[in-house]
């Protein structure tokens, strides 16, 4: 299947909301033919001086237009691809494109392991003192928090391309262990550097019990 293509160094998500600043003259162009014909577009993930997946994006709405033709918009996120090929630009039109093809999403995840996902997330923010909205593990997918657990663009990138509900959730459960386990070493550490310099009781060594 051929597709619009507008890469970005951001990954984005299915189902996440993506609001863009359009302003040079070719992706203005994909935004009016996505506009006029009910197009959707394709954002691959620019990493390592390549692209390979991306997002499918529809648009939404056209928020503002300025008056050089710079615009608003947002869009929603729906389906993860591979980008098999890639044209600078898409027959006679300014903007780029490219063959690609859906990864297939596999919606194999448990309760069980999206429960333990949620507890862990919550750890995550207590000892990082930010509040969590609690979400019922039936409602919760392994994408609706993943901009907001600590990922690194790396991470972020390599779980996009996770076909699996269960494998996306192994993948989230082992960050969230290690950087949990990491932060908790880090506060204790706090912990013993601010007892430093308090008068503090110590019970006297008894030289009778020292044998030289």
């Amino acid at each position: 299947m051929k597709l619009p293509l507008f890469p970005l160094q951001t990954v984005f998500f299915p189902g996440e909301t993506v609001p863009l600043h359009i302003f040079e003259d070719r992706y203005k162009q994909l935004v009016n033919d996505c506009h006029k014909e009910s197009l959707t577009f394709g954002i691959p993930v620019y990493i390592d001086e390549q692209i390979a997946y991306g997002t499918e994006v529809q648009l939404v709405e056209v928020v503002t237009t300025y008056e050089s033709g710079a615009m608003d918009i947002v869009c929603v996120a729906r389906q993860v691809f591979r980008v098999n090929s890639f044209e600078a630009t898409m027959g006679d039109k300014l903007y780029p494109g490219g063959e690609i093809q859906f990864l297939d999403n596999i919606n194999d995840g448990d309760l069980r392991s999206k429960a333990y996902v949620l507890d862990r997330i919550k750890d995550l923010y207590d000892l990082m003192g930010v509040e969590f909205s609690e979400i019922s593990p039936k409602k919760f997918n392994s994408y609706q928090l993943a901009h907001k657990m600590g990922l690194s663009y790396q991470q972020e990138y390599q779980l996009l391309q996770l076909a699996k509900e269960s494998e996306r959730l192994s993948f989230i459960r082992a960050h969230l262990d290690v950087t949990i386990q990491v932060l908790q070493e880090v506060n204790r550490t706090k912990d013993i550097i601010d007892m430093n310099g308090h008068f503090r009781n110590f019970d006297p060594l008894d030289f009778k019990d020292f044998e030289v």
